[in-house]
């Protein structure tokens, strides 16, 4: 799931799971007497919100209630224009399509993932190959066409040139 703010993508998905991680920690709360807060007083919905939960067996995967098919869902893959500090700044799978505006095959890519939109929970960042030299020569890219998978710190895990099937479902496959 995805929402729009001030034009940026925000991942609600990511909220959430990080909601459900600080409860994980094993944060309770109690009550003025210093007992623990009684954990029926929790509904689901509260479960899901920025306070602390009561104990670990209100997590939504301790529930008894089914989970929302969205809840359950994959995130959404998302395309976007590469900026200096996208890469720390985003989370989740990552990987760098290196584009040509002239290149025949980079545009049928681009135009495929416009269409399409990026494979399920992986961010790709459009690069402009002929202008960032500087990401080319770290990643050791030499055709266009090239995707470069990174981690978190912007570490290369594995690249691939898509220059003879530029599709979605090739990139897909060649996900690590």
């Amino acid at each position: 799931m995805r929402a729009r703010v001030d034009g940026r993508v925000v991942r609600v998905g990511w909220v959430l799971l990080l909601t459900g991680a600080l409860a994980l920690t094993g944060c309770a709360t109690t009550d003025a007497s210093g007992a623990g807060a009684d954990p029926s007083a929790t509904s689901r919905s509260d479960a899901m919100t920025s306070e602390p939960m009561d104990d670990a067996s209100q997590t939504p995967e301790a529930s008894a209630e089914p989970m929302d098919d969205a809840a359950a869902a994959p995130a959404e893959g998302a395309y976007l224009e590469y900026e200096d500090g996208a890469i720390e700044a985003t989370a989740g799978p990552k990987a760098l399509f290196f584009h040509a505006s002239w290149c025949p095959k980079c545009r049928a890519l681009d135009e495929d993932l416009k269409a399409q939109g990026a494979p399920d929970g992986l961010t790709v960042f459009k690069v402009d190959c002929d202008s960032r030299t500087d990401l080319r020569q770290k990643y050791g890219v030499t055709l266009q066409t090239t995707i470069v998978f990174v981690d978190d710190a912007g570490e290369k895990i594995s690249s691939v040139v898509l220059y003879d099937d530029p599709s979605v479902e090739s990139l897909t496959a060649a996900m690590p």
